[in-house]
């Protein structure tokens, strides 16, 4: 029995079709809509139905706040203004069952049953993309929080009165380590204070619309100044926020999944990890920081997961 599992993202939202072992049997993939919600979900749409495959249900996962099948806050899509319920459109107009979750917490799952994470009881997950996703394993079982929206750590405070963060509030990790606010500020350097870098050129080069993963990772191949720089402070700041979660929790296991994990693998886990232990109270010699196995796959396997568990609800 084959579940559709949509990851959207910031930049680009990926379609799979998943068996019941979690392997992927068909895939697509397209940027996500900067128009708002109505061209979004068609965009979703169009891509299961481009599977040309039969689907027994849907799960999805989307950048943001989630509280039963209805998005609440959505910081890093364009003309996300208010709730949508994003899970009743994609299953009145496919007559199919669908479920939601936030990106982070799916890609996390998909992880969990399949991939780095897999055998963990306690485990955070940290997805580096357009922004700063997170998810939370705790017990043995998926942590979703109150209201669906635990797991944040892209919205951890770690410098009161700081960056502006897409969000609206100061000094986040976001502000600092999310893709959109990094391009910002190299902007904003770049104009203001005369800084050179290469890091738009090579987006243009690469006919990109904004610097993705990719246009980041060349930057630094180039070891351009800025971009090296920029990087650097992102690591940083996910280090400080990656240490106040296991401060809190007590952790096992840190799993660094998302466009930039997918290019740089485990390079980026082991400097997240060193940028995180001396401000960790009481590190464990056995807290792991590892690099999403799955790749693309995570958030699509862990979008059919929940998927498949509507099923079963059902």
């Amino acid at each position: 029995m084959l579940v559709a599992g949509v990851d959207i993202g910031g930049t680009n939202i990926t379609v799979g079709a998943v068996e019941e072992n979690h392997e992927v049997a068909a895939r697509a993939k397209t940027d996500t809509p900067t128009s708002g919600p109505d061209d979004l979900i068609d965009t979703v749409i169009g891509l299961i139905e481009d599977l040309n495959v039969d689907i027994a249900g849907v799960g999805v996962g989307i950048p943001g706040a989630v509280q039963g099948n209805v998005v609440v806050q959505v910081p890093n899509l364009e003309g996300w203004n208010e709730s949508i319920d994003v899970a009743g459109q994609i299953s009145e107009r496919l007559d199919l069952p669908v479920a939601l979750g936030n990106d982070a917490n799916v890609g996390l799952l998909g992880e969990w049953v399949a991939g780095s994470a897999a055998g963990c009881d306690n485990v955070l997950g940290v997805w580096m993309g357009t922004g700063i996703g997170g998810g939370l394993i705790l017990d043995g079982a998926p942590f979703n929080g109150a209201l669906g929206a635990a797991g944040e750590i892209g919205h951890v405070i770690i410098r009161a009165g700081g960056a502006m963060c897409t969000c609206g509030r100061r000094g986040c990790v976001e502000a600092y380590a999310g893709r959109r606010s990094m391009a910002a500020t190299a902007h904003s350097m770049m104009e203001r204070a005369g800084r050179k870098s290469r890091l738009f050129e090579i987006q243009e080069e690469q006919g990109k619309t904004r610097p993705t993963s990719k246009v980041w990772v060349k930057a630094l191949e180039e070891e351009d100044q800025l971009a090296v720089k920029l990087f650097s402070e992102a690591v940083e700041a996910v280090g400080i926020g990656v240490a106040s979660v296991v401060n809190v929790l007590d952790l096992q296991r840190i799993v660094v999944g998302g466009g930039l994990a997918e290019k740089l693998g485990q390079s980026l886990a082991d400097r997240i990890g060193t940028a995180a232990m001396p401000w960790i109270l009481a590190p464990s010699p056995d807290l792991e920081f590892v690099a999403a196995a799955l790749g693309d796959d995570s958030g699509i396997v862990g979008a059919a997961a929940i998927g498949r568990a509507r099923l079963v609800g059902n």
